[in-house]
């Protein structure tokens, strides 16, 4: 399962800086995590001060 960035997002870019797989860009008022790139490791969650990303 792919994880996905909610609401709680503060857009820091902790969670992008770290993605082994650079599943992790810029939105328009978030991060966002592309599901097809994403390798479900889990080091976004881990790193976000937030803890905005979330297994969807």
């Amino acid at each position: 399962m792919a994880y996905r960035i909610s609401e709680e997002c503060i857009s820091c870019g902790a969670c992008a800086t770290e993605c082994p797989v650079g599943a992790i860009e810029a939105g328009e008022d978030r991060y966002v995590i592309d599901s097809e790139k994403c390798i479900s490791c889990g080091t976004c969650a881990s790193v976000c001060p937030v803890s905005a990303p979330v297994e969807e």
